[in-house]
Formats: C-alpha cells, sequence, structure tokens
C-alpha cells in the first residue's frame, strides 16, 4: 500500500483497543472503580463498572466500524 493511512483511522482504532480493554477488564474484576477511587457507589454489585464498560465497547464497536471503512478506502485508493 503506497498511500499511508489517515490521522483518522489511527484514533478509531486505538479508541476501539481502549474500549475493549476496558471491556475485557470488568469481566475479571466488577470492583476497579472502587479500587480506583476508593469510592462504592453501587454498594459493591458492579452495576457502574458494567456500565462503564458498555458505554467504551459501544464506542468501541462504533470506532472499529470506522476505522474499517478508512481502511478499505486507502487500500481501494492505493
Amino acid at each position: 500500500m503506497s498511500r499511508k493511512l489517515p490521522t483518522r483511522f489511527w484514533v478509531e482504532a486505538v479508541f476501539a483497543a481502549l474500549g475493549l480493554v476496558l471491556f475485557v477488564f470488568t469481566l475479571f474484576t466488577r470492583e476497579w472503580f472502587e479500587l480506583l477511587t476508593g469510592m462504592d457507589p453501587d454498594g459493591g454489585s458492579g452495576s457502574l463498572e458494567v456500565a462503564l464498560a458498555l458505554v467504551p465497547l459501544t464506542i468501541s464497536v462504533a470506532s472499529l466500524l470506522a476505522a474499517r471503512r478508512h481502511f478499505r478506502r486507502a487500500v481501494a485508493a492505493a
């Protein structure tokens, strides 16, 4: 591929990776928010962490699809 990928592709790819990492981390421990902040707003149920992980996961999926589109355009243009 002779053309560089646009910066937007890399931003979207990074957001997708970060969201997926946060989601996977939440699958292993649902108390990471309490460990980081010392606060316990959900009473230890883990519902806050799940909500905090689902938002980036949704953003990750959207970013991944957008990055895929930019990648395909760059490959087709080459």
